[in-house]
């Protein structure tokens, strides 16, 4: 079975941001895109938006 669909999109970001991004990513063992997918899922889920724990469980990850 393959995985989810996923939508690749141009995410354009000040340098400095991108650097500070490297370096969480380093220091939690994550992707840069890894990175900023699990810092978006965070805000939605603290603004109660939250993705399904079936989502997740569809991908293999861990919900936040």
């Amino acid at each position: 079975m393959g995985a989810p669909p996923r939508k690749a999109f141009l995410l354009r970001l000040d340098f400095g941001v991108f650097e500070e991004l490297q370096r969480l990513a380093a220091a939690e063992l994550r992707s840069v895109n890894g990175q900023i997918e699990y810092l978006l899922r965070e805000a939605l889920r603290q603004r109660g938006r939250t993705a399904t724990a079936a989502a997740f469980e569809k991908d293999g990850r861990d919900a936040p």
